[in-house]
C-alpha cells in the first residue's frame, strides 16, 4: 500500500551538499508517480553508533539499528526508505527542516524542532548523555552549576533535553563543533574541560579514535532523553496516514522488544568492525 501524498508544496533550500549526493537526493519523494509516496529519504547523525553510522562499504548511506527498525516499521506500506549520509548532524537537521530530506532517523524532542518536524510516537530508545573529561582531571560535580566556570565542547546543534539546553545557553561556555571527533581531540589536548555527548555513542567514537583509555566519565552527570523518528513539515510524504501507520507499527515493535534487540545486534556489528580486541566499554548496557 503506497502512501498518498498531502497536497502541499515541498520547499527546497540551496545547501552545500557534496556533489555525489545531489543525484541521490535528486527528485526525492515529492516526484513519486501519481502523487504517491513510494520513497522516503531519511538521514540522521552519522556519528551515532549503534543507532546510526556511515556505511563503511558505501559512504553515501547510513547503517545501524535506527535504519533496520524504520524498515520494519514501514513494512506493508509500499514505502521504501533510503537512508543517506548528507554530512554532519547540523546539516542533516537543516536538510530535514527544508524538506529536501523527509525524515530524521533519531532526534530528541526540543521546542525548536517541534516547529519544523512531526514526532513519531512512541520513542524507540532512551539515550543517556554524560560529561567526558580527560583521565586524571575529574573535577567535583554535584550539578550543572559546577560547570559555570569551565569550558565544554559538543556537537553543533546537538540537544540534551530542553532543560539542559536552556541552562547551557544562559549560563555555560560550550563550544559547538561539526564533529564529535573534534570535541574529543580538543579535550585530550587540554583545550576544554569537558565534552558532553551521548554516553555509548561517545564511547564508540573514542574507541574508533583509539583514545578511550584517555577519557573518564563524571559520575552523576547522567541526562536521559528519549529518541524519536521525525518527519519534516515540508516533506511531501508527511501525511496523517503515514504518521498513524508508523506510530501503530512502532508501538507493536516496541511491545515485542525489537528496538532493544536491534540495538544489541548493531552494537555487536560496530564492535566487530571497529572496537579494540578487549572492548570493555561496549560491554555496558545501552541505557540506564
Amino acid at each position: 500500500m503506497a502512501i498518498k501524498q498531502p497536497a502541499r508544496a515541498t520547499i527546497y533550500r540551496v545547501l552545500l551538499i557534496p556533489a555525489a549526493l545531489l543525484g541521490l537526493l535528486g527528485v526525492g519523494s515529492a516526484q513519486a508517480a501519481g502523487g504517491v509516496c513510494e520513497r522516503i529519504v531519511v538521514t540522521g547523525n552519522p556519528q551515532y553508533p549503534p543507532i546510526l553510522w556511515v556505511n563503511p562499504d558505501d559512504d553515501k548511506h547510513l547503517v545501524g539499528a535506527g535504519v533496520e527498525l524504520l524498515e520494519m516499521a514501514l513494512e506493508g506500506t509500499g514505502v521504501k526508505a533510503e537512508v543517506l549520509n548528507v554530512g554532519p548532524w547540523s546539516r542533516a537537521q537543516e536538510e530535514v527542516r527544508s524538506g529536501r530530506v523527509d525524515m530524521l532517523a533519531g532526534a530528541f524532542l526540543t521546542r525548536e524542532r517541534l516547529g519544523y518536524m512531526d514526532y513519531i510516537y512512541p520513542p524507540y530508545v532512551e539515550v543517556p548523555s554524560v560529561l567526558f573529561v580527560k583521565r586524571g582531571e575529574v573535577f567535583p560535580y554535584s550539578g550543572w552549576d559546577d560547570l559555570r566556570d569551565k569550558t565544554g565542547s559538543t556537537l553543533l546543534n546537538n540537544s540534551y533535553g530542553m532543560a539542559f539546553d536552556r541552562f547551557s545557553r544562559d549560563h555555560l561556555r560550550v563550544e559547538q563543533v561539526s564533529s564529535i571527533e573534534q570535541s574529543f581531540q580538543t579535550l585530550v589536548r587540554g583545550r576544554v574541560d569537558y565534552v558532553i555527548y551521548e554516553r555509548y555513542q561517545g564511547m564508540a567514537v573514542a574507541q574508533q579514535l583509539g583514545i578511550e583509555d584517555q577519557l573518564e566519565i563524571i559520575e552523576g552527570s547522567l541526562i536521559n532523553e528519549q529518541l524519536y523518528y521525525t518527519l519534516s513539515h515540508n516533506s511531501a510524504c508527511n501525511s496523517p496516514q503515514l504518521r498513524a501507520i508508523l506510530a501503530q507499527n512502532m508501538q507493536d515493535l516496541a511491545s515485542k522488544g525489537e528496538p532493544r534487540r536491534l540495538l544489541e545486534k548493531y552494537r555487536q556489528v560496530w564492535a566487530d568492525r571497529f572496537a579494540p580486541e578487549d572492548p570493555q566499554l561496549i560491554e555496558q548496557p545501552l541505557a540506564e
